[in-house]
Formats: structure tokens, sequence, C-alpha cells
């Protein structure tokens, strides 16, 4: 048992990627791939030696009675079942006394089967399963090595988790394909899928002048990137629909990271918190980096056979990295309406000027500002509901009064016509 730092997190989040980059499909807007020229004649795999250091540092690092070991990828599937397995076995092995263990993947869903569906049932996992809406919308970019949409195979991976009853939550992209259509997406997702939970992520893609995208860098992004009004538009046509008709039903990470904001608690998402840092990644050979979106040499914080994970975590370097989020905020921002909400957004999209020309402002920018704008007397409804110890679902039925009430004829017309 290693001694905590002082000043170490009690809780993190670790993303940890067993084959790195390596994945089965070829999505053409995925920054990830190309994080393979990283290591180059690597295998790919996480070996078991490593698998049990990571399982060990991570439950003895946290401080906290709830712990989320979170595999991703590339695709992590690719590692065969019975690595998950091991790491099942290596969780009771390690888990301190009461530490309750939660197990999550995310995959593209492409090779699940009924060995799969039954297995994440029998531990509980929760699975973040990639689709990006319909099939002309999800298949204009996510496709596999030869170049063809993946969508069938993807609603073959859906029906595995629910023949088994396997929690799931939707991980959609917000893209130029889909960035248009808000509600066809939205009500697949809904009324189609049976989905209760949904992330939607904008894709900022970054070229670099040599046209590469491996180290994000510059201000140019790609036709594939979503637009930030086009962004801000998609999320308050969706808003507007879930506040109507499906709040406490539906749970929307935006939405639920925004009343967060506006009741005045943590939001439980890094990119709206006022720092970051507590969000890691973890490579398939031990490697440590600040961020998932910063898997690139300058934010490699050591290797966790060399250093235990929770001094990287600690350290000066990534104590830093999570308050220059709030440090280097433009003034711009530090003056705007909605900083509650949005607090920067990610680092990783802040590479955009001011219109006072000072450096930093979010890409997205104008799109979160448009859209925390819009949704403000809804949460403010929302925000009053609950301080009166009653549920944020009654907003519903106050905006059909209100609604009803804006639509019910007053008689000054007919008064003023009899004249």
């Amino acid at each position: 048992m290693t001694t905590l730092p002082k000043n170490a997190p009690s809780a993190f989040h670790l993303l940890a990627k067993p084959t790195g980059a390596i994945c089965n499909l070829d999505c053409q807007y995925c920054f990830f791939l190309a994080k393979e020229q990283l290591y180059p004649g690597s295998k790919f795999r996480m070996g078991d030696d490593l698998l049990e250091t990571y399982i060990q540092q991570l439950l003895e690092s946290h401080q906290t009675s709830e712990v989320t070991v979170a595999w991703q990828g590339g695709e992590p599937t690719l590692m065969g079942l019975e690595f998950f397995e091991r790491s099942i076995e290596l969780v009771e092995k390690y888990k301190k006394p009461g530490q309750q263990v939660n197990h999550t993947l995310q995959t593209n869903g492409t090779r699940l089967n009924d060995k799969w569906g039954k297995f994440f049932k029998q531990h509980n996992f929760l699975i973040g399963l990639s689709v990006d809406g319909p099939q002309p919308m999800h298949d204009a970019y996510r496709v596999d090595k030869r170049g063809r949409g993946s969508f069938d195979s993807v609603m073959a991976g859906w029906q595995i988790l629910k023949k088994h009853q396997v929690d799931f939550n939707i991980l959609c992209t917000v893209n130029a394909a889909n960035g248009d259509r808000p509600l066809e997406v939205y009500r697949f997702f809904r009324d189609e899928l049976g989905a209760e939970f949904i992330q939607f992520i904008p894709i900022v893609e970054r070229i670099n002048v040599d046209g590469s995208t491996a180290i994000q860098s510059g201000e140019r992004v790609t036709e594939r990137s979503v637009k930030p009004k086009q962004f801000g538009q998609f999320l308050s046509a969706i808003f507007d629909e879930w506040v109507r008709r499906d709040v406490g039903k539906i749970f929307i990470q935006h939405f639920d990271a925004a009343l967060a904001n506006w009741v005045g608690v943590q939001p439980g998402v890094c990119i709206f918190s006022k720092t970051c840092g507590t969000a890691l990644a973890l490579e398939h050979n031990g490697d440590l980096y600040s961020c998932d979106h910063f898997v690139e040499p300058d934010y490699k914080l050591g290797n966790i056979q060399e250093k235990h994970m929770i001094e990287l975590i600690a350290s000066k370097k990534q104590r830093q990295f999570g308050q220059a989020k709030l440090a280097t905020l433009p003034q711009y921002c530090r003056n705007c309406e909605v900083r509650f909400a949005c607090n920067g957004g990610c680092p990783k999209n802040r590479f955009i000027k001011t219109p006072d020309g000072e450096p930093g402002l979010n890409y997205l920018c104008a799109g979160y500002k448009a859209f925390f704008t819009h949704i403000d007397k809804p949460m403010q409804m929302m925000v009053d509901l609950l301080r009166q110890g009653r549920y944020a679902d009654e907003v519903m039925q106050l905006l059909s009064k209100k609604e009803r009430r804006a639509r019910k004829p007053t008689g000054f017309g007919r008064v003023l016509k009899s004249h």
C-alpha cells in the first residue's frame, strides 16, 4: 500500500485504453486513431502485469468508497473477453473493505455477442455505445476499414445490450452530417433506441500546418467539424423538446451539467467546471496523460510501472494543468454573463481569439453563449422548484400552463373592432 501524497485528490476519473488507438473502425473524425504514431512498433495490447498494476493502484489511490474502472479505446473489446474477466478477478483481489467498484466500457458495439452481453449484465457494466443518429447520419463518418458504414453492425450490438438488459448510454458526436438535424437525432435515440442517458460530443477537429490532426494545433478545423452556432442551435432545439416532455425521463449530460451550475453545485462534467485535472488517460503501456484530449508528449506525466499513479496525479505538473483552465481564461470570458455555466469550456477547444484579440477563446463560444442564454428562464424555474423542495420535472407543467395562457384570447381585439 502506497502512502498517499498530502495534496492527492480523494477521487479522480481515469480512462484506460488497453488497445491504445487501435480500432476495427476507421471513423473519419476520430482524433485518437492518429495517436498510434506515438508508439511505433507497439503491439498495442495491455499486458497482464500492467493490468494488475493498474487495478491495484487505482483502487488503493481512491479515498472514496466508490471507484469506477473505465475502459475506452480505440476499441477495447479487441482485447477479448478474457482480459476483462481477469480485470474483474483483480478487482476482487485488491478492493478495500466497503469499497464499491463500478465498471464502464465505451464501445462502437460492432463486436458484441451474447457472451459479451451476459458478462456485462453479470458484472453490472455501464456501456457507452457510440451512435451518431439514424443510418445516413451515422454512416457519414463512422465507417470500417473499407469505408463501409457501420450502422447495421452497431444496431446488432445494441440489440445484444437490450436482450441482456445491460445499462447503456448513447455517445453521439455532433458534426457536419447531423448538426442541422437535432430533433431527428434526439427522437431516434429516445423513441427507437429507448435511450435514457445521452451525451452529445461536439466534433472540433483541428488541422495542423502540415495537414495532420495527430497533435491538435492551429486555428483551422476540418469540414467535418460542427460550427459554433450550429452546435448551440442543435442543443437549443433538443432542449426545447426535452424541457416540455422529457425532464426526469431522459438525462442529457449538457442539460444536467447546466442545471448543476444554475443551482451552484459542481457540474460533474470537467468541461464546465472552473478547473480540471482529475480526468486522466492511461495508455496501453502504462503511460499516464493529463487528459484524454491531451494524449500528447507534452502532457505525459510518467508511467505507472515506474511511479505510482497517485503521485503522478498529485504532481505539480498535473496541478498546474488543471489550474491553467481558470488561470488562462480570457477577460472576455471573465466578463461574460454565462461564464458561471460555461467556465470557458474544454481547454482543448480554446484556440481562437476574443473580439479584442486576446488568445484562448473557446471555438464553440458563440454556440455555448447562445445556448446558455436560451435556456436561462426554464433553468431558473427548475432551480426555484428544487429550492422549494419540489421536483425539477414540474417545470413541464409550469411551461405548459404558461404557454396556454399566452395563447388564450384576451377579448381586447373584439372590443376594439366594435368601434
